[in-house]
């Protein structure tokens, strides 16, 4: 789990390490809201919004710290802590990847 004031400079970091074809989720404290980004192709990112709304959406490497202030600010706006995992080698046809359930 990662504070809130340091998730975009982690995320960031740990998009530009992240082998093509991974991705990475970004959760609430209570797992009921996600972002799910996958890495497509170097510089290209696939972001998959799954809380208070339900969106799928190409983005450029170069609007990506912009795209997550923004989903940040929508999706977690009372969070503190977010949880970040990592899935691995992911198909982007997947719509939620199986986690851990409460």
């Amino acid at each position: 789990m990662i504070d809130k004031s340091a998730a975009i400079p982690t995320v960031l970091a740990r998009l530009d390490k992240l082998p093509v074809g991974h991705a990475v989720d970004l959760r609430t404290y209570k797992r009921n809201r996600s972002v799910i980004i996958h890495k497509q192709d170097e510089g290209v990112f696939l972001v998959i919004e799954n809380g208070f709304e339900q969106n799928r959406f190409e983005v450029p490497g170069s609007k990506m710290k912009k795209t997550l202030q923004k989903l940040l600010k929508k999706e977690f706006p009372r969070s503190r802590k977010i949880r970040l995992y990592d899935l691995g080698p992911w198909a982007a046809d997947r719509q939620t990847p199986s986690l851990k359930t409460l």
